[in-house]
């Protein structure tokens, strides 16, 4: 694309965002009432008689957030205590007010989100529409010590005692605008009032950072090392709200990636996976949970940790 392309791409962009401004104030009135109207109590909040941890951001789109949970699901069954997962399960088909995700529930009806923590973790996972009620149902039947909310950090009616938001390091908040002329869920003064600020992807005194490990065979389980697919042309497959990631990643482990993206959350089928060419197939973990039903040998997923620096522990410990 030349510079002169860019620039014109760039002034239609500006024009439509100017265009949505007025929608943006209707959205900032709507947030705002309704924030208000949980915080004075004129709408009802179900408040957790156990810590309730709330992964969030005030952007629209993927900031890394499930990584985070899966690693803090990790660092407390570390500690011997009982996990909790809510989520409200974005994409799945299900029907129920309230879904606890077993081994039979499938990714396509519980989202590939709380598929792939419960298959990452051993925490119980459970999806609603309204999180408050997987909460309910959580503390209900004694299934946690603690609970980690994936996302829902403007789904206030439910009570939380810790607010972790997740800030990405390179889009940050885009133009600054309100949904729908920008990114923004809620003001950056929001942020003010949260517990812990995680910069993810960069410098900072509180930062995470995602850490490719290993390749995995989807259906034998084969682990592969990072260069096992140095030089050799692979198919990259993405569904995830920032593809271009997952293929910068792949081609830094010197691979020669065939691009092949697709809109977040896409529920994959094998026809989605039929390429001309018998080359591997490389994907997410959490495309890779929507793919095991129709899997070949010739699919692999890279497993990645989210690893945050000792920062993030010391105050997420003296904020319990």
């Amino acid at each position: 694309m030349s510079s002169l392309s860019r620039i014109v791409d760039l002034n239609k962009i500006r024009i439509i965002n100017m265009l949505l401004l007025p929608l943006s104030a209707v959205f900032f009135i709507l947030s705002r009432l309704r924030f208000y109207c949980y915080r004075l109590g004129v709408f009802k909040v179900y408040q957790s008689k156990i810590p309730l941890i709330v992964v969030g951001n005030i952007t629209a789109g993927g900031s890394g957030k499930t990584p985070i949970v899966i690693a803090l699901c990790h660092y407390f069954e570390q500690q011997g205590k009982r996990v909790g997962v809510v989520s409200r399960g974005y994409g799945g088909k299900y029907k129920q007010d309230v879904l606890l995700v077993t081994d039979s529930v499938e990714p396509l009806e519980c989202g590939d989100e709380p598929a792939l923590i419960a298959s990452e973790t051993e925490a119980k996972v459970v999806v609603a529409k309204e999180r408050s009620l997987a909460v309910q149902y959580i503390i209900e039947h004694d299934l946690a010590d603690v609970i980690i909310s994936d996302d829902g950090l403007q789904h206030y009616a439910m009570g939380r005692h810790i607010e972790i938001a997740v800030v990405d390091s390179v889009d940050g908040f885009g133009n600054g605008l309100l949904l729908p002329a920008g990114p923004l869920r809620e003001c950056t003064s929001r942020l003010s009032s949260i517990d812990i600020i995680i910069n993810n992807g960069g410098d900072a005194e509180i930062s995470s950072h995602l850490v490719a490990k290993q390749f995995v065979n989807v259906v034998t389980g084969e682990v592969g090392s990072l260069n096992s697919f140095d030089s050799t042309r692979c198919y990259a497959v993405a569904g995830i709200a920032k593809p271009d990631r997952f293929f910068s990643i792949l081609e830094t482990l010197k691979i020669d990636v065939v691009q092949k993206p697709f809109s977040d959350h896409h529920p994959f089928s094998d026809k989605d996976l039929s390429f001309e060419e018998e080359y591997p197939i490389l994907m997410t973990s959490k495309d890779c949970v929507k793919c095991r039903s129709f899997a070949t040998s010739q699919m692999w997923y890279l497993a990645v940790n989210a690893e945050l620096n000792d920062g993030f522990y010391r105050q997420l410990e003296s904020k319990l």
